[in-house]
């Protein structure tokens, strides 16, 4: 007789935060909070001043907590020089330097690192490759760029030292669909190759096309239930609406019903709104791939909207105290 197969160990917690809380003075940052983030990527989200911004910043070993602990790698990350050079951050406000190109500023920033001269030209070369900012983008001052090819640069920036935690704060803001998809896809690249992503997000249809895991917080707190159930219901299920607001809503009908996704749908030509009802949401979703079929329409997409995200009924859902 073959002896038991044991139980499937849970990977260690890339972070944790025990009775977890900041204060900045009278203002409630994180209020007693507890928490385990493990590998793969995990989705951060809640309203403004939910305390993600808090959150982030005691990751990253930037300020201390007012109470409890918060362990990176097993450590603490204050002060901690070993645990903060496995870490890249993200971001959403920024401050490039005026004047100096995406490539110059990668290998500055690779020289602070360690890297040799040469050596940091070459990673930051493969860096960029690698987020698809093109050569005549990485040519012209930060400044210069659009929000869309900045947030570009600054991903690559966060892969310049091969972290093991990459932290992102609204990554998607200012791109376009193909845009998602080419940063989705870095993000998918990351996880496999065994690095940890944090995502903050106010698109919440491409975190729940992204994430395993998600963590809500909601007025420097973490309601469990709340928890528990938008991470169950965003790997066992997809939005079954979704509404798109674009030049030509009827080509985009025709194009989903010709490949056998819709059993339903409402046109607002005059808003340029096209409300859809999927046969299986998992077709469009589940792959990962939506941003290049909805490309493939032909049609020009200003937003796209999952109208009954789990997700966003979890964050909308009343909290106990």
């Amino acid at each position: 007789m073959n002896p038991p197969v044991p139980p499937p160990v849970a990977p260690a917690p890339v972070a944790e935060g025990r009775s977890l809380s900041r204060f900045y003075g009278l203002v409630l940052g994180l209020n007693n909070v507890s928490f385990a983030i493990r590998p793969g990527i995990t989705g951060i989200v809640g309203p403004n001043g939910a305390g993600k911004t808090t959150l982030f910043r005691l990751l990253l070993g930037q300020i201390r907590p007012s109470s409890g602990s918060i362990r990176v790698f097993g450590e603490d990350p204050w002060t901690n020089p070993s645990v903060q050079a496995r870490l890249a951050y993200c971001p959403e406000a920024e401050t490039v330097p005026a004047g100096l190109g995406s490539t110059d500023w990668l290998v500055a920033l690779g020289m602070i690192s360690g890297l040799s001269a040469a050596a940091a030209k070459v990673r930051a070369g493969e860096c960029l490759d690698r987020v698809k900012l093109a050569a005549t983008h990485r040519r012209k001052p930060l400044t210069a760029l659009s929000k869309g090819m900045r947030q570009r640069a600054k991903l690559a920036q966060c892969l310049l030292h091969d972290p093991a935690l990459v932290i992102l704060d609204e990554p998607m803001n200012g791109l376009d669909p193909m845009g998602r998809e080419d940063i989705g896809n870095v993000l998918r690249e990351l996880a496999q190759a065994g690095c940890s992503v944090l995502i903050s997000s106010h698109i919440l249809h491409d975190l729940e096309a992204l994430c395993a895991e998600f963590l809500l917080l909601r007025w420097g707190r973490i309601p469990r239930s709340l928890n528990e159930s938008a991470s169950a219901d965003a790997r066992a299920r997809w939005p079954e609406a979704t509404t798109f607001r674009c030049d030509d809503p009827a080509r985009l009908a025709r194009f989903l019903f010709d490949r056998g996704l819709l059993r339903g749908c409402d046109l607002v030509p005059e808003t340029g709104l096209l409300h859809v009802r999927w046969r299986d949401a998992a077709q469009f979703y589940g792959g990962g791939h939506f941003h290049e079929l909805l490309l493939a329409s032909g049609v020009r997409l200003f937003e796209v909207q999952a109208t009954d995200s789990r997700l966003e009924k979890a964050i909308d859902t009343p909290a106990g105290p």
